[in-house]
């Protein structure tokens, strides 16, 4: 069904406000919502969306939820403004070419990006119409197969994503959506050697700035900080399109920042800032590394811009636990807001079709039900086994007690060679409950030194740790 005809279609760029509000106000009743056992009611949920202009039932991440990797959708697309306005382009040429089955392709593929760059699971259901529609009218369309790829990664359905990568590519070796949503999905499922490989195998067939990005990353993921760096270093000074610059400054801010290079991390940030000033993922970065250099006013205020345009589960914690940090008066309460807007999130995301129980295990571990965060870190470890499943395994294990089984899998979630300091610090705190004192402290002093600033709250309870087993 073409745009405008009988199919509702999204106020693009004039209801996103109203989309945050009605989720805030959903949420402002977070605290009684939690406490009347509420969380699950996606149908609630619903009814407060679809008041605040979402049009629920017509309309990734590590870490959106975003998956870790980059967005298939080419990041030109992500200069301020441009997105929405290519939507509503394609919108308007398939109002009169209703047939042309690769713009109802492309139109999936920036429903999909829409969804995770603004934190608004219900454009999944519209790119998956649009696909079917393409598939249609064109049985075997690479781009269409490439949009079920990117759908059903950004659901967290990774399996299902290489299914579809694979798919794509016979129909097409030469995808670059289909060669870049291979790689993400071999990422999310763990299986690294392979997604090496694909990354190689995407750089002789399609090298640009999606496949960079995607290569640096499986580096990085094994410990190759300086190959990743210089990738990304690359791809930087080959990029033209403001889309595209913002997209690798930003990439190359956040590989700082995981190495505390927080000067670096900051000026990486400016740049994107610089090529598109509402570039969300720099807007965040950027005030991560205000907080981690103890610029907690502004790393405050930089994070309730972000959350104020997209509340994504992890801006949301972050901006909690900087209020929890300060511990001014009220901050307490603001905190509980941030979580209860995380809940909030993760009903909507699955009410979706997304798979949000990283998104659960991860904020619940902290913030939440201990309870639920394991049987989320269980489900998921179940699904797939990543760097970062076994991190949140064995947290929530830790944070229920069970230390003797969290240590393997903190072992493991450490064990490809990937600096991040938030998992070494689970690490040290799993291994000193275990007894293992040497150990813990080893660990804990190397996730401080690698990236001191890692966590507001995190790197307090390290440094307590540490200065509490002497």
């Amino acid at each position: 069904m073409a745009p405008g005809t009988n199919e509702k279609q999204p106020a693009d760029t004039t209801k996103d406000d109203e989309r945050v509000t009605a989720l805030r106000r959903f949420a402002a009743a977070g605290r009684n919502w939690r406490r009347a056992r509420l969380a699950g009611s996606a149908a609630l949920l619903a009814v407060a969306l679809t008041g605040g202009a979402i049009a629920f039932g017509a309309s990734r991440d590590g870490g959106t939820a975003p998956v870790a990797t980059s967005s298939a959708v080419s990041p030109a697309l992500l200069a301020s403004g441009s997105l929405d306005a290519s939507i509503a382009a394609l919108q308007a040429h398939l109002r009169t070419q209703p047939k042309d089955s690769d713009s109802w392709a492309t139109l999936a593929l920036a429903y999909v990006e829409q969804a995770r760059t603004k934190g608004d699971p219900s454009r999944y259901p519209q790119a998956q119409k649009a696909l079917k529609r393409a598939l249609q009218i064109t049985p075997g369309n690479d781009q269409a197969l490439s949009g079920e790829a990117a759908l059903a990664a950004a659901r967290h359905e990774f399996a299902q994503a290489l299914t579809y990568a694979d798919q794509a590519l016979k129909e097409n070796p030469y995808s670059a959506d289909a060669l870049s949503s291979r790689i993400d999905a071999l990422v999310e499922l763990g299986r690294y050697d392979d997604a090496a490989k694909a990354a190689d195998l995407a750089d002789q067939r399609k090298p640009g700035v999606p496949v960079f990005t995607r290569y640096a990353y499986v580096r990085e993921l094994r410990g190759d900080v300086k190959t990743a760096q210089r990738v990304l270093q690359q791809a930087l000074s080959t990029a033209t399109a403001k889309g595209d610059i913002a997209y690798v400054s930003a990439q190359l801010g956040l590989l700082a920042w995981n190495q505390g290079d927080y000067k670096n991390a900051a000026d990486y940030y400016a740049r994107a800032l610089t090529a598109d000033e509402n570039y969300l993922p720099a807007l965040e970065g950027r005030a991560r590394t205000q907080a981690a250099m103890g610029d907690r006013a502004d790393a405050i205020k930089g994070m309730e811009l972000v959350v104020s345009r997209y509340p994504l589960p992890q801006p949301l914690v972050e901006l909690g636990e900087l209020y929890e940090d300060r511990g001014a008066k009220g901050d307490k309460a603001k905190a509980e807001d941030q979580y209860a807007l995380v809940e909030a999130w993760i009903a909507l995301a699955r009410a979706n079709g997304v798979n949000a129980d990283l998104d659960t295990a991860l904020a619940a571990a902290d913030h939440g039900n201990k309870a639920e965060a394991l049987k989320a870190a269980r489900a998921e470890w179940a699904r797939r086994h990543t760097v970062h499943t076994a991190d949140a395994l064995a947290w929530a294990l830790h944070v229920n007690g069970q230390d003797k089984e969290a240590l393997p899998y903190a072992r493991q979630a450490t064990a490809t060679g990937y600096h991040n300091a938030s998992f070494t610090y689970h690490l040290g705190m799993i291994e000193l409950a275990n007894g293992e004192k040497a150990a813990g402290r080893a660990s804990l002093t190397k996730a401080l030194k690698l990236n001191p600033g890692f966590s507001p709250l995190g790197a307090r309870t390290a440094r307590k740790a540490l200065e509490d087993s002497k």
